[in-house]
């Protein structure tokens, strides 16, 4: 499956303004925990500009371009390096399931990369350092982006260039993560954590190198209530695997509670390492997502 292009409209990117990325830890050497603001003060570095807000300081306005422009916007200053944010995303081909003919929503592989598209842009406007980093039985190509809102067309682009396939291998993506990033930061995993072997274990792995983890769970319409009953042929979307069933509704309670136990068993992982887990329905619209359930748990804020 390919990915959306663009994954994000000009409407949607403007409403992400306010909004800004938050992490619990503080990482050696950088900024962390409270998200000190950088944004201000006479004789740093200037970086960008963003559209003004209501609530925002007026001492930042760039006044000379309202001149020009009768449009508000904000002056960005750089200060300190910031901890780095890594959003791994999982390209594997399970995740180009997920749309169901006749109900609303998105494949999951669609939801994520506009997920992730949606997240740069808020840490790009907050001059974040943001790595894109897709995965499946292992690392793939990764992008980084730091310095305004200017880099997050470069990361659009990137971000739709991706294609779904191949199978997912959890264990071996940590142990190469482990290898490719030494310093510590943000892992932002947007997936739909179907692995033949449990990802606990490799969770296990990015939280002991230090790093701070949330977990986007993504779950598809029949991820969790398979609609169909009786005798049925299941083809595994990553192996090819054939699977002869018979399904009726006592098999479908046991299967939501199986499917039940292993969420909160990835969501225990991420609460054991005093990291977040969230889970999605791609039937909901990205934006509702965002201002819901990702700042009900404090992933992101309005600033």
């Amino acid at each position: 499956m390919q990915a959306p292009d663009p994954p994000l409209e000009r409407q949607t990117l403007e409403r992400l303004e306010r909004l800004a990325l938050r992490w619990r830890q503080s990482f050696a050497g950088l900024l962390g925990g409270n998200n000190v603001s950088r944004f201000s003060g006479v004789g740093h570095e200037f970086l960008d500009h963003r559209h003004f807000h209501h609530g925002d300081d007026l001492r930042s306005v760039n006044w000379r371009a309202f001149l020009r422009l009768e449009r508000l916007f904000l002056k960005m200053f750089r200060t300190e390096p910031r901890t780095p944010v890594r959003i791994l995303l999982d390209t594997s081909e399970s995740m180009s399931c997920g749309a169901v003919d006749g109900l609303p929503g998105e494949a999951k592989f669609t939801f994520a990369c506009r997920l992730a598209a949606a997240l740069t842009y808020v840490g790009l406007v907050r001059l974040e350092t943001m790595v894109l980093q897709p995965f499946a039985q292992g690392l793939g190509e990764s992008f980084r982006a730091q310095g305004g809102r200017h880099r997050y067309a470069p990361a659009a682009r990137f971000l739709s260039g991706l294609r779904s396939g191949g199978s997912s291998n959890f264990r071996e993506t940590s142990r190469q993560f482990a290898h490719r990033y030494g310093s510590a930061g943000l892992a932002v995993i947007i997936s739909d954590f179907l692995d033949d072997d449990s990802a606990g274990a490799a969770l296990d792995v990015l939280a002991e190198q230090g790093h701070e983890l949330y977990l986007v769970h993504l779950a598809g319409p029949a991820d969790r209530e398979p609609p169909w009953r009786g005798e049925l042929e299941m083809v595994d979307a990553e192996t090819g695997n054939l699977v002869r069933l018979q399904l009726d509704d006592a098999g479908a309670r046991e299967y939501r509670a199986n499917y039940d136990a292993y969420c909160a068993e990835i969501e225990h992982t991420a609460i054991r390492h005093g990291g977040r887990y969230v889970q999605l329905s791609t039937q909901a619209p990205l934006e509702d997502a965002l201002y819901g359930a990702l700042m009900a748990s404090g992933a992101v804020s309005l600033q």
